[in-house]
């Protein structure tokens, strides 16, 4: 959309009903004309951006503290653009005449900087830092000479950059934004704009602003819970060119050569995005034994059966057939984006599931299709864990336990069966950036839809006032991770339930009985008399409104008085290692 789209919209949102994103601006060039991108691209979250903008050229100061108000305890974030003409304009434009020491200074004092300014904006605010790199020159100093050796000017830019990435690895929720990725894709020449830089210190275009908004929200998006879980696919003239019904296995196009290569690409780029932890699903208008015919035998099938946790191959509509898939996975269709390159079959969604995120692939620029997928920003997550990576077969093992309990005749039985084992602990180092995705990503089974960042959940375990316990489930089938978390603050002899939650992936099996069990043992062990729960409604989680009173919690306050005596947790489990009662 054009600039001038974009602020109309802003203009004439209804921002009654949304959240805030406040967002604080750090820089040492004009950035005014990426507010309009901020904000549109934070409406499209259902957020009213709030953006501070500091003075010019004014970042050690104001991260110093020294301006109030611009960094605050409810920062959500924190976006710096420090361009190396602002801290070094020899290094930046007079580079060639610089001797190796003149230029180890100029560098030394930059890699000073960097840490103070990210300890007094910590000092200040634990929102998420979002530092803006720097960029390598469209034409280097030395010419053809720059890139033959490890010191030129593209190679001392280089270093700089990695100085600053080293630096935010040692602080919680401070991340590194390429903007010579955002760079390579509009290209360098679209990306400035030179008439505004010498007018006002205002070096990008709004093509090059537009990108950097659009890389920004790839960190938030995430942050805010935002992101998407789960990709669904049409088959025809998607994963394969042409139809499979009408032109078989050998006439469908599927190849490393043009114009096979097109849909080999695009393959390749989804199951990229399996190994990220994004579930796959199929929903074709089809015959499911042509379509299976497909996976099984063509030599060029990059997408395996193993990739898909999810299928609805039929001839029903594809409205109907998304929540039957959001059903079977027991997500939300907010979680959701639905691929296809049919005109017809995307406004339909759009029209009748307006919660699923779309991506039209066009008929005329299949060559395109990987470059659509893999640039739209869904996806993105902070940290790609462990649980991430072994997500799709979780999920194959989750069928494996609804085929065992339609075996089963009770649930009771069922459950036994599954031998399941539970570990609840402490977060740890290894732990935190899990529990902090668990918080960002939970919608159904959250009691109060806190998000946090990896820094809140390491202040409150370091917290002598709070305890964070995180769950995790075993059972016969395979191990489904770290699953559920539990924060609890305490004060005056009162513990508070701040954030309870488990995934819906094990909802149904007594886990969230046994959390909630031993929280509130640990709520004793602590010496507290009470625990006070706190239930926020949202629009997804009606399924945990009963759960505390269910538990003893009272109807009118959701008070549990510690003094009236603990039930058991659940029988039907094999193991019960609750280390935090120890």
């Amino acid at each position: 959309m054009k600039y001038s789209e974009i602020q109309n919209i802003i203009n004439n949102a209804d921002f009654s009903l949304f959240r805030k994103l406040n967002i604080s601006i750090l820089r040492n060039v004009m950035i005014e004309s990426m507010v309009p991108y901020i904000k549109f691209m934070a409406y499209e979250m259902d957020y009213e951006a709030k953006i501070q903008i500091g003075e010019y050229d004014n970042i050690v100061q104001e991260a110093m503290g020294h301006k109030e108000g611009l960094l605050k305890n409810d920062t959500d974030c924190v976006l710096i653009f420090m361009k190396l003409e602002g801290l070094s304009w020899k290094l930046a434009r007079r580079f060639a005449a610089l001797s190796p020491q003149k230029i180890q200074k100029e560098v030394q004092s930059i890699k000073e900087m960097i840490p103070i300014v990210l300890t007094g904006i910590r000092k200040q605010t634990n929102g998420m830092i979002l530092w803006h790199n720097f960029e390598f020159p469209l034409y280097p100093a030395l010419g053809i000479s720059d890139g033959q050796h490890p010191h030129g000017q593209t190679g001392i830019i280089q270093e700089l950059n990695n100085a600053l990435r080293d630096a935010l690895a040692d602080f919680p929720n401070a991340y590194y934004v390429d903007l010579n990725l955002c760079i390579s894709r509009v290209g360098g020449k679209n990306f400035y704009d030179l008439r505004y830089w010498h007018i006002g210190r205002a070096p990008y275009s709004l093509l090059g602003l537009t990108e950097i908004a659009f890389e920004d929200f790839k960190f938030i998006r995430p942050l805010k819970g935002k992101n998407k879980k789960c990709l669904v696919l049409d088959c025809d003239n998607v994963l394969w060119g042409g139809v499979i019904g009408e032109d078989g296995l050998s006439g469908i196009k599927l190849d490393k050569t043009h114009p096979g290569l097109s849909y080999y690409e695009l393959q390749e780029e989804i199951v990229n995005l399996y190994h990220r932890g994004i579930l796959i699903a199929l929903c074709s208008k089809n015959n499911s034994e042509d379509v299976w015919e497909v996976f099984r035998k063509h030599p060029d099938m990059v997408l395996k059966e193993e990739h898909i946790v999810a299928t609805q191959i039929n001839w029903d509509d594809k409205a109907t057939n998304i929540k039957k898939i959001a059903a079977q996975l027991n997500i939300g269709l907010n979680s959701m984006v639905f691929v296809d390159d049919s005109d017809f079959e995307v406004n339909l969604i759009r029209q009748e599931l307006p919660e699923v995120t779309v991506i039209h692939l066009p008929k005329d620029k299949t060559v395109e299709y990987k470059e659509i997928l893999a640039s739209c920003g869904f996806f993105d997550t902070l940290t790609i864990s462990h649980e991430d990576r072994q997500r799709g077969l979780m999920y194959k093992a989750e069928a494996q336990r609804k085929e065992l309990q339609v075996q089963t005749p009770d649930l009771e039985s069922y459950l036994k069966s599954l031998e399941m084992e539970v570990e609840i602990k402490f977060t740890d180092d290894f732990t935190i950036s899990r529990i902090a995705q668990l918080t960002q990503k939970t919608n159904q089974f959250n009691l109060t839809n806190r998000r946090y960042s990896d820094a809140d959940i390491k202040a409150f375990a370091e917290s002598k006032d709070a305890d964070v316990l995180y769950l995790r489930l075993l059972d016969k089938f395979g191990d489904s991770g770290i699953v559920g978390v539990c924060i609890l603050k305490y004060k005056d002899h009162r513990s508070y339930l701040d954030t309870f939650l488990l995934s819906c992936r094990v909802l149904g099996r007594g886990v969230e009985d046994t959390l909630i069990n031993q929280a509130l043992k640990l709520a004793k062990k602590r010496g507290c008399r009470e625990v006070i729960g706190e239930y926020l409604p949202t629009s997804k989680n009606i399924q945990a409104k009963d759960f505390l009173p269910k538990h003893g919690f009272s109807e009118g306050g959701l008070i549990f008085d510690l003094n009236q005596p603990l039930k058991a947790g659940p029988a039907f489990f094999k193991k019960i290692d609750p280390s935090v009662n120890m």
